[in-house]
């Protein structure tokens, strides 16, 4: 009897991390009734608000492992169909349960998203969930961390980031020119004051309190309503080398570099120049040499800026194994994607500063470029004495206040536990506790002291102007960048056997002795026409148009990716084309990437035209709408966005500036970015350089003048051929 007793108290008051004494029914087995246990638990708990931490890791876990199960019965051939059913009907009841806990907190959602963190909490909750259900937890398939002396409570936390030693062997390479460079320079000199910077700050009074959090919600319950920008210093001179000049928001930050501050979460808007400031600012604390780890997309423009805004400095771009890599420049620039190869000799080679471009690349710390970024930056930081680090991105938060955190690590502005250095100096210094009212808002103020700048382009509208057009060099990689490159040099050589054939029928057999001498540009215009005029009867072999059709169709790709990401950045976004297949990768693009998108083609009715531009102005989850540049380029009024994508370039600068005019024209409330996307060291670089120079024919065609659009294209076309004809020309002479 005091047995039974012992069980009908144990049902009135059930524990549920403890075993039942009673034998299970069949129903009661397995993982179905410990998850529902939970969604129970957990429907009580976010029923008094605020949602703890602790319950937030429940609830991730609990519908993790309500998706897997589904998934497993589903692919259980042993399951009769009956039992098959009774199992997916229980485990929709727990999976109803925890969508309505969802609706009481619905930022429990974000935890379900597919890069949403799982920390090494969550991972040991759910081996001991899978545990109490009967279920065997999966081995950690992470590579095992490098061997550490025990933390103490002053010391980091044991989780550190991926170290370039668990980095497989085959993967790592070290190009010849590091070797190189080693050997030059085989060791660094120790940097006492970083030691001295890694220990100045002590925990005291907030030691045993939990700071993360609170730092992390300061930014959900203390916002003024307006940017999160710190204060800046104003610029003595907008100078920089060269002749060139800084917009004033720049050159703030550039100032604010040359006074000391060493850490920037730099948020400013797409457009407003985030490259500069950052090269500009290494320069004002002598950072280099810079490491620099950017998409792939914008790996050749940063290459292009360094030149640019810093042109005493030597930049490098490692592709593939870095057989190219010169490891002696002051620059080295990286994608996320090779990281893995060459993490190793990077966090040896002594960087002085380190920038991250689209920095919300690395929001997802479980993945493995977020652990090779924060891997380097806190080998930087162990080095150097406050190194210049800088996270670039136009979009710090993407789905919860939590993207922050890689971020901030990568700063050094926390670690895995507990903020660091001066951000915890500022915290102490505030005299307050996480219990205190005023405790958020004095924390939000500490953080953004730290380093974030945010300017929107409404902020600094005097500072830009109305419309520009700023061009994005991207390299032509693989098979079909060797291509067309092997195709543009026997166009190159095809037009210098025309001029030397020509040249030797008009001088006769003396004309040999003329062809060192200098290049005859009437001659060859001759030449460059007479090719036109082939290319244009459409005979066979490559040509100028179907060159250029082939490196639109390349540049479809980084295009589509560009305006992705700018889409993510700042919403609406327009992405003009000329031909068909390019419309058609980058709308594929964009649906493999979840981006909602509208459609305008030539071929349309003008009712799915009207329905499709509706629905990129009226409807906000409509990011991009992908147009035809000779179908779009007028009638449209497309001021809802204010950056376009120009994929392809057209014959005449009065087609570009048509499209450009759909974004920028009354009603538009801010300045205007068109990126035109540039496959560098090919002919399209020389045909955006002859239609800048030919932009004044609209405009005095205006004027009265008879210039007419057909006679400029054609001036283009023959231009970039007879540039193509004297470039080859020029290295005969030279080779």
């Amino acid at each position: 009897m005091a047995r039974a007793g012992q069980r009908r108290t144990g049902r009135a008051r059930p524990d549920p991390g403890a075993q039942r004494r009673r034998a299970p029914r069949p129903s009661e087995k397995g993982i179905i009734p410990v998850l529902a246990g939970i969604a129970r638990e957990l429907d009580g708990a976010v029923r008094r608000p605020p949602t703890r931490p602790a319950v937030r890791t429940q609830f991730q876990v609990a519908a993790l492992l309500v998706r897997e199960e589904r998934a497993r019965v589903m692919a259980d051939a042993s399951l009769t169909a009956g039992k098959r059913d009774q199992e997916l009907k229980r485990l929709d009841g727990v999976a109803t349960l925890l969508a309505k806990i969802a609706v009481r907190d619905t930022t429990l959602l974000t935890l379900l998203a597919e890069d949403a963190r799982v920390s090494d909490a969550a991972r040991d909750y759910k081996a001991t969930v899978m545990r109490a259900g009967g279920l065997e937890p999966p081995e950690e398939t992470a590579p095992p961390a490098p061997a550490a002396p025990t933390p103490s409570a002053s010391s980091p936390s044991s989780a550190q980031p991926t170290s370039p030693a668990a980095i497989p062997a085959e993967k790592r390479v070290v190009p010849r020119s590091v070797i190189s460079r080693q050997l030059a320079n085989p060791f660094l000199a120790p940097d006492f004051e970083a030691a001295a910077e890694r220990t100045a700050a002590r925990a005291r009074r907030l030691a045993g309190w939990e700071l993360l959090e609170p730092l992390f919600r300061s930014f959900e319950q203390a916002g003024p309503g307006a940017p999160a920008c710190m204060p800046l210093p104003e610029a003595r001179s907008l100078s920089a080398s060269f002749g060139r000049e800084l917009m004033p928001h720049q050159a703030q930050v550039v100032a604010a570099t040359a006074r000391g501050h060493r850490t920037f979460l730099l948020a400013d808007e797409p457009g407003l120049g985030k490259t500069a400031q950052a090269l500009l600012a290494a320069q004002a604390a002598d950072a280099f040499p810079l490491l620099v780890v950017v998409p792939n997309v914008v790996k050749t423009n940063w290459a292009h800026e360094v030149g640019m805004w810093t042109p005493l400095r030597r930049a490098t771009v490692v592709h593939g194994d870095g057989d190219k890599v010169d490891a002696f420049a002051d620059v080295v620039i990286v994608n996320y994607e090779l990281l893995d190869r060459h993490v190793g000799w990077l966090g040896d080679l002594g960087f002085r500063g380190m920038v991250v471009d689209e920095a919300h690349f690395i929001k997802n710390k479980g993945s493995q470029r977020s652990q090779h970024v924060l891997a380097l930056s806190e080998r930087i930081r162990t080095r150097t004495a406050r190194p210049l680090l800088m996270a670039l991105t136009g979009t710090p938060l993407i789905n919860d206040i939590e993207d922050f955190r890689a971020i901030w690590q990568f700063l050094g502005w926390i670690d895995d536990t507990k903020p660091l250095g001066r951000l915890m100096t500022a915290l102490e210094d505030t005299g307050l506790t996480p219990a205190d009212r005023g405790f958020y808002a004095a924390a939000r103020a500490a953080v953004i002291d730290m380093g974030i700048v945010r300017r929107r382009k409404a902020d600094v509208v005097a500072d830009i102007p109305a419309r520009r057009v700023a061009d994005l060099p991207v390299e032509l990689d693989g098979a079909a960048g060797r291509s067309i490159r092997a195709a543009e040099t026997a166009l190159a050589r095809r037009l210098a056997d025309r001029y030397r054939s020509a040249e030797a029928a008009r001088a006769g057999a003396d004309a040999a002795d003329t062809v060192g001498g200098e290049v005859d540009l009437d001659l060859a215009r001759r030449v460059a026409a007479a090719e036109l005029k082939d290319s244009s009867s459409k005979t066979g072999g490559e040509n100028v148009f179907t060159m250029v059709r082939r490196i639109g169709q390349a540049k479809a790709g980084p295009a589509a990716d560009y305006a992705a990401q700018l889409a993510r950045n700042v919403g609406k976004v327009v992405f003009f084309a000329k031909h068909v297949d390019v419309m058609d990768e980058a709308e594929q693009t964009f649906a493999q990437r979840g981006i909602r998108y509208a459609s305008i083609r030539g071929d349309q009715t003008p009712k799915v035209r009207e329905k499709n531009i509706d629905a990129f102005v009226n409807d906000p989850d409509v990011s991009i709408v992908v147009c035809s540049l000779t179908a779009a380029g007028v009638g449209l009024n497309l001021q809802v966005a204010s950056n376009l994508v120009l994929a392809e370039l057209s014959w005449t600068d009065a087609e570009q500036t048509q499209a450009i005019d759909r974004v920028h024209r009354i009603g538009q409330d801010e300045p205007v970015t068109a990126w035109r996307i540039i496959a560098a060291q090919t002919i399209d670089a020389t045909i955006a350089e002859l239609i800048d120079s030919k932009s004044g024919l609209a405009a005095r065609a205006l004027d009265g003048a008879s210039d007419d659009d057909g006679a400029s294209s054609k001036d283009v076309q023959l231009d970039a051929l007879v540039a193509l004809l004297t470039d080859a020309l020029a290295a005969e002479r030279l080779g």
